[in-house]
C-alpha cells in the first residue's frame, strides 16, 4: 500500500510540473508615461527553456569556429599558430648552425694568429661520432683474386710508361708564373724524398699560382704544414708547401699570378721560413727550374 501511494504522489508531481511548464504567460512592454501597450509576447517556461538552450548552443558553436579557423586563436594564451611553430624550429636550427660556424671561424682565426706567431695550430676538439648503424667489426677488408690481378696490371703499365710519361718537352711551350721571388736553397731531387725545390723569400711574402687552374687541396698536413695543390690544364699539378696561411679553399678557380697562400715555416719537415714548390706532369715530378726563374 505504501509503494502504491508513493507512486501516485510521484505521478501527481510530474503531471503538475508538465502543466506548469505549459502554462502560458503574457510579457507586455508598456510606455511608462502613458501606460500604452507597445508589444506583448505569450511565453511559457518550456518555450523559454528551449530558446535559452538554442542560443547557448549557437554561441558555443560560433566561439569554437572563431577560435579554430580564424586568427583570433593567436590571442589565446598557450595557443600558438602552426606557422609560428614551424618558423621557430627553423630559426632554432639556423641559430645552432651559426653557433657552430662561429666556433669554427674563431678557431680558424686563432690558428692564423698562432701561425703568424710560430705556434702550433689548435686541433678541432670535436670528434665525429661513429655511425652506430654500421657494425664495423663485421666488415672484412680482403682483396679478391681479380682485384690483385687488376692492381698488378695497372702497376706494370705505370712502370713501363714511367720514362715516357715524365717527358717535359710539352711544358716548355707554356708560360709559367713564378710563385715567389727569392733564392733557391735546395734543388730538385737533392734528396730522395725531395721532389721539388726550396725557395727562401721575404717574410709574409705572397705565394702565387704558377698557372691558371683549380685548387684540389687546401689544408693542413703534419709533415708539410699548410699545403695548396692546384690542378692545371694538360695534366699539370703544382704544389706549394710549408705555408703560414692559406688564402683559398678547395674548388676555387684561380688565375696565374693570383695569391693562394703566405710563405711560412709550418710542418715537421720544415727547417725555416721558405716555400717548397713542386710541379707534376702526367703523374711524375719535373724540375721547376727548367721552366722558371725565381730571381
Amino acid at each position: 500500500m505504501k509503494n502504491k501511494g508513493s507512486e501516485e504522489r510521484k505521478q501527481g508531481l510530474l503531471s503538475r510540473l508538465r502543466s506548469q511548464m505549459r502554462d502560458r504567460y503574457r510579457l507586455v512592454i508598456m510606455d511608462e508615461a502613458t501606460l500604452a501597450e507597445k508589444a506583448s509576447f505569450v511565453l511559457s517556461p518550456l518555450n523559454v527553456f528551449v530558446f535559452s538552450v538554442a542560443v547557448s548552443l549557437f554561441l558555443i558553436v560560433s566561439v569554437t569556429y572563431l577560435i579554430a579557423f580564424t586568427s583570433l586563436r593567436e590571442y589565446i594564451p598557450g595557443y600558438a599558430d602552426v606557422k609560428v611553430r614551424r618558423n621557430l624550429i627553423k630559426l632554432a636550427s639556423r641559430t645552432d648552425s651559426l653557433e657552430k660556424s662561429l666556433v669554427l671561424k674563431e678557431q680558424y682565426l686563432a690558428n692564423i694568429a698562432g701561425i703568424l706567431g710560430n705556434k702550433e695550430p689548435q686541433q678541432n676538439k670535436e670528434r665525429p661520432q661513429p655511425d652506430s648503424t654500421v657494425h664495423y667489426q663485421k666488415v672484412e677488408d680482403k682483396r679478391s683474386a681479380e682485384d690483385s690481378l687488376l692492381r698488378a696490371e695497372i702497376e706494370a703499365e705505370q712502370k713501363a710508361s714511367l720514362s715516357s710519361a715524365g717527358s717535359s718537352s710539352d711544358l716548355r711551350s707554356l708560360l709559367f708564373f713564378p710563385p715567389v721571388k727569392g733564392i733557391t736553397t735546395s734543388k730538385f731531387k737533392s734528396r730522395p724524398d725531395h721532389l721539388g725545390i726550396d725557395i727562401v723569400a721575404g717574410k709574409n711574402e705572397a705565394i702565387k699560382s704558377t698557372l691558371d687552374g683549380t685548387i684540389v687541396f687546401s689544408g693542413w698536413t703534419l709533415n708539410e704544414g699548410y699545403v695548396v695543390q692546384i690542378q692545371h690544364d694538360g695534366d699539370i699539378i703544382s704544389v706549394y708547401k710549408h705555408n703560414s696561411a692559406i688564402l683559398k679553399k678547395a674548388g676555387d678557380r684561380i688565375k696565374a699570378g693570383q695569391p693562394v697562400a703566405i710563405i711560412g715555416n709550418t710542418g715537421e719537415q720544415s727547417t725555416g721560413p721558405h716555400l717548397h714548390f713542386e710541379i707534376w706532369y702526367r703523374g711524375n715530378p719535373v724540375d721547376p727550374q727548367d721552366f722558371l726563374r725565381f730571381q
